[in-house]
Protein backbone atom coordinates (compact mmCIF):
# COMPACT_ATOMS: atom_id res chain seq x y z
CA UNK A 1 0.00 0.00 0.00
CA UNK A 2 1.46 3.55 -1.00
CA UNK A 3 1.94 6.19 1.62
CA UNK A 4 -0.07 9.41 1.91
CA UNK A 5 1.44 12.79 1.83
CA UNK A 6 2.28 13.68 5.43
CA UNK A 7 5.66 15.20 4.97
CA UNK A 8 7.73 18.18 3.44
CA UNK A 9 9.86 15.30 1.87
CA UNK A 10 6.78 13.82 0.87
CA UNK A 11 6.03 17.09 -0.97
CA UNK A 12 8.83 17.53 -2.46
CA UNK A 13 9.11 13.86 -4.29
CA UNK A 14 5.25 15.20 -5.67
CA UNK A 15 6.45 17.84 -7.20
CA UNK A 16 9.87 16.71 -8.40
CA UNK A 17 8.03 13.88 -9.73
CA UNK A 18 5.02 15.94 -11.62
CA UNK A 19 7.40 18.37 -12.96
CA UNK A 20 9.80 15.92 -14.52
CA UNK A 21 6.50 14.89 -16.57
CA UNK A 22 5.53 18.26 -17.15
CA UNK A 23 9.10 18.90 -18.98
CA UNK A 24 9.14 16.00 -20.79
CA UNK A 25 5.41 16.37 -21.92
CA UNK A 26 3.84 16.90 -25.77
CA UNK A 27 1.27 19.32 -24.83
CA UNK A 28 2.37 21.61 -21.91
CA UNK A 29 6.41 20.73 -21.78
CA UNK A 30 6.77 23.66 -24.35
CA UNK A 31 4.93 26.14 -22.41
CA UNK A 32 7.15 25.93 -19.26
CA UNK A 33 10.87 24.98 -21.20
CA UNK A 34 10.10 27.40 -24.18
CA UNK A 35 7.89 30.04 -23.56
CA UNK A 36 8.31 30.73 -19.67
CA UNK A 37 12.26 29.23 -19.82
CA UNK A 38 11.56 27.99 -16.09
CA UNK A 39 14.12 28.54 -13.82
CA UNK A 40 13.99 25.36 -11.93
CA UNK A 41 16.48 25.69 -9.31
CA UNK A 42 14.29 28.91 -8.71
CA UNK A 43 10.36 27.52 -9.12
CA UNK A 44 10.72 24.12 -7.57
CA UNK A 45 10.70 25.82 -3.95
CA UNK A 46 8.24 28.26 -4.82
CA UNK A 47 6.48 24.79 -5.44
CA UNK A 48 7.12 22.74 -2.73
CA UNK A 49 6.38 26.06 -0.48
CA UNK A 50 3.29 26.40 -2.38
CA UNK A 51 2.08 22.62 -2.35
CA UNK A 52 3.12 22.82 1.82
CA UNK A 53 1.14 25.29 2.24
CA UNK A 54 -1.66 23.66 0.66
CA UNK A 55 -1.57 20.35 1.97
CA UNK A 56 0.37 20.09 4.90
CA UNK A 57 -0.95 23.62 6.04
CA UNK A 58 2.58 25.01 6.32
CA UNK A 59 3.01 28.99 6.51
CA UNK A 60 5.47 28.69 3.69
CA UNK A 61 3.69 30.45 0.73
CA UNK A 62 3.40 33.80 -0.12
CA UNK A 63 2.38 35.26 -3.28
CA UNK A 64 -0.19 35.55 -6.09
CA UNK A 65 -0.19 32.14 -8.76
CA UNK A 66 -2.45 33.84 -10.84
CA UNK A 67 -0.64 36.89 -11.39
CA UNK A 68 2.56 35.07 -12.04
CA UNK A 69 1.46 33.17 -15.00
CA UNK A 70 -0.19 36.45 -16.93
CA UNK A 71 3.58 37.21 -18.61
CA UNK A 72 3.87 33.61 -20.16
CA UNK A 73 0.02 33.68 -21.16
CA UNK A 74 0.38 36.75 -23.39
CA UNK A 75 3.27 34.96 -24.91
CA UNK A 76 1.84 31.94 -25.76
CA UNK A 77 -2.04 32.07 -24.24
CA UNK A 78 -3.64 28.97 -22.01
CA UNK A 79 -5.97 27.06 -23.43
CA UNK A 80 -8.46 24.21 -21.73
CA UNK A 81 -6.37 21.63 -23.24
CA UNK A 82 -3.34 23.02 -21.15
CA UNK A 83 -4.90 23.44 -17.44
CA UNK A 84 -6.81 19.93 -18.34
CA UNK A 85 -3.66 18.09 -18.85
CA UNK A 86 -1.86 19.88 -16.28
CA UNK A 87 -4.21 18.24 -14.03
CA UNK A 88 -4.09 14.76 -15.71
CA UNK A 89 -0.10 14.89 -15.03
CA UNK A 90 -0.58 16.02 -11.37
CA UNK A 91 -3.00 13.29 -10.79
CA UNK A 92 -0.98 10.93 -12.86
CA UNK A 93 1.84 11.35 -9.93
CA UNK A 94 -0.05 11.77 -7.26
CA UNK A 95 -1.04 8.22 -7.99
CA UNK A 96 2.25 6.76 -8.59
CA UNK A 97 3.16 7.92 -5.31
CA UNK A 98 0.68 8.18 -2.79
CA UNK A 99 -2.53 6.87 -1.58
CA UNK A 100 -4.92 8.10 1.22
CA UNK A 101 -7.03 11.61 2.30
CA UNK A 102 -4.18 14.19 1.69
CA UNK A 103 -3.55 12.16 -1.75
CA UNK A 104 -7.02 12.75 -2.90
CA UNK A 105 -7.00 16.50 -1.12
CA UNK A 106 -3.93 17.15 -3.81
CA UNK A 107 -5.86 15.95 -6.63
CA UNK A 108 -8.71 18.08 -5.73
CA UNK A 109 -7.03 21.00 -5.18
CA UNK A 110 -5.33 20.57 -8.47
CA UNK A 111 -8.40 20.32 -10.03
CA UNK A 112 -9.72 23.02 -8.54
CA UNK A 113 -7.21 25.23 -9.44
CA UNK A 114 -7.38 24.19 -13.37
CA UNK A 115 -10.90 24.95 -13.07
CA UNK A 116 -10.94 28.29 -11.40
CA UNK A 117 -8.28 29.24 -13.77
CA UNK A 118 -9.66 28.13 -17.30
CA UNK A 119 -12.62 31.13 -17.44
CA UNK A 120 -9.70 33.37 -15.98
CA UNK A 121 -7.26 33.01 -18.86
CA UNK A 122 -10.25 32.67 -21.45
CA UNK A 123 -9.99 35.68 -24.13
CA UNK A 124 -13.74 36.38 -23.08
CA UNK A 125 -12.92 36.50 -19.24
CA UNK A 126 -15.08 39.94 -18.07
CA UNK A 127 -16.36 40.25 -21.38
CA UNK A 128 -20.36 42.08 -20.46
CA UNK A 129 -18.96 42.63 -16.73
CA UNK A 130 -19.49 46.29 -15.99
CA UNK A 131 -16.06 48.27 -16.48
CA UNK A 132 -15.13 45.21 -18.98
CA UNK A 133 -15.44 45.82 -23.10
Amino acid sequence: MLPDIEFSEDVKKLVDTFYDKVRQDDVIGYIFNEVARVNWPEHLPRMYAFWEFLLLSHDTYRGNPLEKHWPVHEKSPFTAEHFDRWVALFQQSVDELFAGPRAQDAKFRAFAIAETWKPKFSPTYGIGQPGKS
